[in-house]
């Protein structure tokens, strides 16, 4: 993955016309680790590749593959994949296999910061979910009201309560939910 990551990063910036130091200058990633990046020769962490989407203008989700389908029941932590990335900050990953025929959906999602502590529209829908912060701290707002969860907390509640989440810190957050119903399950 991570030589096809770069591959596509090199021709979105040869098609840009940017040189590597162009890019660095956008990204403060210095020359000679985005010339290993593009030739497959290093790893990269999400917050770093969001920046060069943004500087290239993409959504990070332009680097990311597609979810395969998978029927077995252990995913193993080096099998999992990006599922879904919003608005280059929400990263998830489906912590199941076979996805369409099961009723929970658990997730792990990585918000990452934000730039200023700019308000958010809550929003609510059928089920009930539930949240426990693995890293970092989660701003979760429920109702009119605005709480801050930190590692080893959690959260369980009706999804027909206006709730949204967010990360108001420096640090990228971790968090595993589980939500009902499961929109993927294809058997309703």
């Amino acid at each position: 993955m991570t030589e096809d990551v770069g591959k596509k990063i090199k021709d979105l910036r040869t098609s840009k016309n940017l040189t590597l130091k162009d890019l660095s200058s956008k990204t403060n990633l210095s020359i000679g680790f985005l010339s290993q990046l593009e030739r497959g020769l290093t790893t990269i962490a999400i917050d770093s590749l969001s920046n060069i989407a943004k500087a290239l203008q993409v959504n990070l989700s332009y680097f990311i593959e597609e979810k395969k389908h998978n029927e077995k029941i252990v995913l193993r932590s080096y099998e999992k994949e990006v599922f879904q990335v919003e608005n280059n900050q929400f990263i998830h990953y489906h912590l199941t296999n076979d996805i369409e025929n099961k009723c929970l959906l658990p997730r792990l999602i990585e918000i990452l910061p934000t730039n200023s502590k700019e308000p958010v529209a809550a929003y609510s829908h059928e089920g009930e979910e539930f949240v426990y912060v693995l890293e970092g701290i989660l701003t979760l707002f429920i109702d009119e009201d605005e709480k801050e969860l930190f590692p080893g907390d959690s959260a369980h509640y009706s999804s027909k309560r206006a709730h949204n989440w967010a990360n108001y810190t420096n640090k990228a957050v971790k968090i595993l939910t589980v939500h009902t119903p499961n929109m993927f399950n294809t058997n309703k």
